[in-house]
């Protein structure tokens, strides 16, 4: 049974930094607060009481008949260990001691431990199918239950049962391993400032200096994309992609080789050719097939467009270089660098130019505020200690009533041994039942200078999973917030990434920071035209993720970084030789394996959703339909039923392949 940690990751951004915010002396978080884990020995002991409250209630659990509170001891049970294991979990992404976060880790197995042989516990299994549930909230808690001890095994003879829960193990351990070697990686790349030609001098005037005085810049999303967008020699680029595509190396490579065939032989225990097989039958695209139609429809459209496009910057680069067109070629490292040359000379938009509009605090102050305006929900700050002096804590409340909702945290900066990219935990789950507050942890690494546009859409991304997790009112702590089918999941974050190309939502800037100059209009229509240059050749690549993907856990069960090399190889830029790029693809070390391609599905029902605002994008009455009827609903409804109950109609893919043609 996996983990009840929620994580969700998303794309990587570098966003902005801010500073500490004085808390209003009324304002208090509705939740527990957060573990202090000073040291690894209170890790440690946070851990025996954890896994010692979870035994035992688990003992009594086994005990109950399975009458009509059984589904809330159950789910009583699942917020105990929530709560024990999720602090725990989540501090091994973000704590800034190595010691602590190695400690956290530990702890991690041993309750991997507990929930796998948890999820071949035949009383409860039994019990869970004696139950009769009173209406479709509790049908679906126990369907999910019951498929849950399924998919752990539970129904499988005994030699197959032990070694489904020794692969669960295993592959709980290896995919730790994987994820510490790509947040432990300290790797500088040095630089003159002749080789930083082009890359602003804002962007590394500040960063550390080898012996030689040359300027190290780190991996991390605010370094990678200020070489890689601006750096003027070619030969820099390359050195920042091959450093970046190094990351996690051949160790990682050989651990996500053993993901790959410790998935297949999982798959296999239950009668499933592969992996694909055994983990599409739940999802939204029900199976391998449909899975594949969909992304042949999103290559088709795309396509045409693709090669017009690296046309385009094969041209740029011929220019720029005072090279012969058909003698220039277009390398990994050049794609994002020329994208953004035709942006600037096509559309005169240039992304630095939008930082000194997008002051870091104030930005977070900006997306907090369009929650507000739209959804009901106002954040304040709150005085605490946490896991490091620059994280945030806000308490969530409804507007309307006043009523504490949930607790944000938000960690903004870049720093050794936090999680690079950018995503939020939902530590807690919110239950009507219990009168629980829901709890998520916002975790970016943000540019101190300010926001481009493409990471104020990043950050508004990601306020959008945790707006899932603290606008949750459902029911059963187990059924809340992101806890929803994978392929479903990034539709609420992805829907709203368009409010930020929005005038009127823009506005509302100015609301929060009076002295902040608004973004010339004429900036923002160029802008929301460059945005659509550049589309086929992202939506090809995420083809190429989603369908590497699903061909490294189809029954082959293929050797990761050889089906690599033959994928991208076939693509019309290629292959660099010598870049591992599966090494460091954490999502496929984590919860996406045989999953990627909900990025591109979940983006069809966010288009989908976005058309219900298509009038006015902070409509109050429409927010608050949508956050009553999808985001409050969780998982106690199927995806179908809450697109049918907002948009009034089925869902379909309209609007996505419309927008492909923009």
């Amino acid at each position: 049974m996996p983990t009840t940690l929620r994580w969700l990751c998303a794309t990587l951004a570098p966003l902005a930094a801010a500073a500490a915010v004085a808390a209003p002396p009324a304002a208090r978080l509705p939740g527990p607060a957060f573990p202090a884990f000073a040291d690894p020995a209170a890790v440690a002991a946070a851990c025996d009481r954890g896994l010692a409250a979870a035994g035992r209630q688990l003992q009594v659990l086994e005990r109950r008949r399975a009458d009509a509170g059984w589904i809330a001891a159950m789910d009583d049970l699942n917020v105990t260990i929530e709560d024990a294991s999720g602090p725990v979990s989540f501090i091994v992404n973000v704590h800034p001691d190595k010691a602590v976060r190695e400690a956290a880790q530990a702890c991690e197995l041993r309750w991997q431990d507990f929930l796998s042989t948890l999820g071949q516990n035949r009383r409860l299994y039994d019990a869970a199918r004696r139950v009769k549930p009173r209406d479709a909230i509790d049908r679906a808690f126990l369907q999910e239950t019951i498929d849950n001890f399924v998919d752990a095994g539970v129904g499988l003879p005994d030699a197959p049962r032990q070694r489904a829960k020794a692969l669960n193990d295993r592959m709980t351990e290896v995919g730790q391993v994987f994820a510490k070697n790509v947040r432990d990686d300290a790797t500088r790349v040095p630089y003159t400032q002749d080789e930083l030609a082009g890359v602003p001098e804002a962007g590394w005037k500040d960063r550390p200096r080898d012996e030689q005085g040359r300027v190290l810049m780190g991996l991390d999303g605010p370094s990678f994309d200020a070489v890689m967008g601006h750096a003027e020699q070619a030969a820099a680029r390359e050195r920042m992609y091959r450093a970046r595509y190094a990351m996690g190396g051949e160790a990682n490579l050989a651990l996500l080789g053993e993901l790959v065939r410790l998935r297949h032989e999982y798959a296999g225990l239950f009668g499933y050719a592969s992996y694909d097989d055994f983990v599409l039958r739940r999802r939204m695209a029900h199976d391998l097939g449909r899975a594949q139609r969909f992304l042949g429809e999103v290559k088709a459209a795309v396509a045409e467009r693709e090669l017009r496009e690296l046309r385009e910057l094969r041209d740029e680069k011929a220019r720029h270089l005072g090279t012969p067109p058909e003698a220039t070629r277009i390398e990994r490292w050049d794609a994002y660098f020329y994208t953004e040359r035709v942006r600037r000379a096509r559309y005169s938009v240039d992304q630095e130019a939008f930082r000194p509009y997008f002051p870091p605090q104030e930005s977070l102050r900006f997306v907090l505020k369009v929650a507000e305006r739209l959804l009901g929900v106002r954040y304040t700050p709150v005085a605490a200690r946490l896991w490091h002096p620059d994280v945030q804590a806000y308490v969530a409340t409804d507007v309307r009533s006043g009523k504490p909702l949930a607790t944000l945290y938000v960690d903004l900066y870049p720093r050794d041994g936090k999680y690079n990219h950018a995503a939020v935990w939902s530590l807690r789950g919110a239950s009507t039942r219990l009168n629980r507050t829901a709890e998520a942890a916002l975790v970016v690494n943000m540019d101190r200078r300010g926001l481009t546009l493409d990471e104020l859409e990043t950050l508004l991304h990601e306020l959008g999973h945790a707006l899932h997790n603290n606008l949750s009112a459902t029911r059963h702590a187990s059924q809340a917030g992101t806890s929803v089918l994978r392929d479903f999941v990034e539709a609420p974050s992805q829907m709203l990434e368009d409010w930020v190309y929005d005038r009127r939502v823009l506005a509302l800037f100015q609301e929060v920071c009076p002295a902040c100059r608004p973004v010339p209009e004429a900036m923002l229509k160029q802008a929301v035209s460059a945005r659509e240059y550049g589309k086929g050749v992202q939506f090809a690549r995420q083809h190429l993720y989603a369908s590497y993907d699903l061909a490294l856990h189809a029954a082959d069960a293929p050797e990761p970084q050889a089906t690599w090399v033959r994928m991208e190889s076939a693509t019309p830029i290629g292959h660099a030789e010598g870049t591992m790029l599966p090494a460091s693809f954490g999502h496929l070390a984590g919860g996406y394996a045989a999953g990627y391609y909900g990025y591109l599905w979940s983006l069809v029902v966010a288009m989908d959703l976005r058309t219900a605002f298509a009038k006015d994008r902070l409509d109050p009455a429409v927010g608050l339909r949508y956050r009553q009827r999808v985001l409050s609903q969780g998982s106690q409804r199927p995806p179908e039923q809450l697109l049918r109950d907002f948009l009034g109609r089925e869902t379909d893919a309209k609007a996505f392949f419309a927008d492909l043609q923009k």
